[in-house]
């Protein structure tokens, strides 16, 4: 029957339960010992007694290796530590089996075509590839797929891609300026206090004031165009950022003042769309369907490839073309034929191609006068030897009006050799005879072979040795370039550079077949 206040307990015993700091510290140093006294499991390390105080984590990150991984709360085969666990690095999947083959665009391979007819320089085949390879607008792409894969195109001549879903969610921005006309006019300034803007992170795209009413629209198709296959449109929402520059503000602005209106093309009467979603509604509805077409080999440029895949396998092709590039010299030798070019070999086994077919000059040329002969002599002596060096050794000790006369007639000497191809010219300035083929060996009559035998036989021990050491031994260790060796495995051997079957006759013209 007394008040509450009466039974509570005196200030005395209000903290008679108290535990002080150094009573949870004992306990706690107790409750260690305890544990440090327990068998090791398997897949953990003994733990001294000076770390049995560190955090989990810190024991965790002593471990090593291996044995973080088999860590049974890591590697339960449970959904949800499985779930907790799993590993958010993309993973590398293999590249699509495709092929790709690189061939010169026409409009380039004319250009230097016109270039090589134009004079009377050769060029190194294995430069003029390398010039090909190094820009995409030189060059385009053979792709072909094997039986089991399947290539996806635009239209005839639109986007390609080894993913056709990938293809038709990307149809519309890929092949609307075929079906639409795109006009962009100004409105009215927009009206409003704006303070801030929302960015995309990832691609730096201004997509206005959150608080906008076209802000929605903008975000959605941004991450269906560009984000919808790496993430949810959840997580894409935490790469916006929120700007309050001025600058970026009135960027903005100017920017929204822009209206776009698509106007169709194949329809009569046209019409006219205020809006892209409107306008890719209409082209989902009439031309999506049928516009796919699948196809086992296609040619196209660098700018049709749609999706990152195939990129990455024209990526790898490049890499390996643009180091040995056999197939696209073999290719360009090939059109340079069919064109009257001339390809040959010259300095240790390269490629070069000209206008002129190389002639070796032969002593059986009586009918040349004896500059010819000196100019001819002294770029033997001297191989590579440029214009400018060739005077300056020939033309010594003259006169000044002598000296000119002299340089006009080496000029048109030289320019006579180089015309009839018994002199190279080459892209660098440098000067040289072609390659002398050698004789074959005539057989010997049976009667010289008894002879030399017999000769043999009678001669002495040591003047058979003299007859033998003083064979000249066959070079079998001249080593080819590598640019050249892959060309030389590129050839077939029917078609080689350079034979006899292939030469064209002493009376043929340059721009013969």
């Amino acid at each position: 029957m007394l008040p509450a206040w009466v039974n509570e307990p005196t200030p005395g015993e209000r903290y008679a339960r108290h535990e002080g700091e150094e009573q949870r510290e004992r306990r706690g140093r107790d409750r260690r010992e305890r544990s440090s006294k327990r068998p090791t499991p398997n897949f953990q390390r003994p733990i001294s007694k000076a770390e049995a105080g560190d955090t989990r984590r810190d024991r965790r990150a002593r471990l090593p290796r291996h044995r973080k991984e088999r860590h049974p709360f890591r590697s339960h085969p449970s959904g949800a530590s499985a779930a907790r666990t799993s590993d958010h690095r993309p993973v590398e999947r293999p590249l699509p089996p495709i092929t790709v083959k690189f061939l010169p665009r026409s409009a380039a391979f004319d250009n230097v075509v016109a270039q090589i007819k134009s004079n009377t320089v050769a060029y190194s085949l294995f430069a003029l590839t390398r010039l090909f390879l190094e820009k995409p607008t030189r060059y385009e792409l053979k792709l072909t797929a094997p039986a089991e894969i399947s290539l996806f195109q635009l239209g005839g001549s639109g986007a390609v891609s080894a993913d056709r879903d990938f293809l038709e969610r990307s149809a519309f921005r890929l092949s609307k300026s075929h079906f639409y006309k795109i006009d962009i006019t100004e409105t009215e300034p927009i009206k409003g206090n704006f303070t801030n803007v929302a960015r995309c992170r990832l691609s730096g795209t201004v997509l206005g004031p959150t608080n906008h009413h076209d802000y929605q629209r903008r975000l959605r198709n941004l991450y269906e165009q560009r984000f919808s296959r790496r993430m949810s449109f959840a997580e894409y929402q935490h790469k916006i950022e929120i700007i309050s520059d001025p600058a970026v503000v009135e960027k903005w602005k100017e920017e929204a003042r822009k209206q776009t209106t698509f106007t169709t093309l194949r329809e009569e009467p046209p019409q006219t769309f205020s809006s892209e979603t409107e306008a890719e509604r209409h082209f989902r509805h009439h031309y999506l369907e049928g516009l796919i077409q699948t196809v086992a080999e296609v040619t196209i440029s660098t700018a049709q490839i749609a999706d990152r895949v195939l990129r990455h396998v024209v990526e790898e092709a490049w890499t390996r073309e643009t180091k040995s590039p056999s197939a696209m010299m073999q290719e360009l030798a090939t059109r340079f034929r069919e064109h009257g070019l001339y390809i040959f070999r010259h300095r240790r086994g390269m490629l070069f191609v000209s206008r002129i077919y190389p002639r070796p000059f032969t002593n059986e040329q009586t009918a040349v006068s004896s500059q010819v002969r000196t100019i001819v002599d002294a770029i033997a002596a001297s191989p590579r030897i440029g214009r400018r060096e060739l005077a300056d050794k020939l033309i010594v000790d003259l006169a000044e009006e002598e000296a000119e006369r002299a340089k006009l007639a080496l000029a048109s000497d030289l320019l006579w050799l180089i015309s009839a191809g018994h002199v190279m010219e080459f892209n660098d300035g440098s000067l040289d005879l072609p390659r002398a083929k050698s004789k074959p060996k005539e057989k010997a009559t049976p009667e010289a072979e008894t002879k030399e035998k017999a000769v043999l036989a009678d001669s002495p021990a040591d003047e058979k040795e003299t007859v033998l050491v003083g064979v000249a031994p066959v070079n079998e260790s001249t080593e080819t370039p590598k640019e050249t060796k892959d060309v030389v495995a590129a050839t077939s051997p029917a078609a080689e550079v350079g034979s006899t079957e292939s030469r064209p006759t002493e009376d043929a013209q340059i721009g013969g077949s």
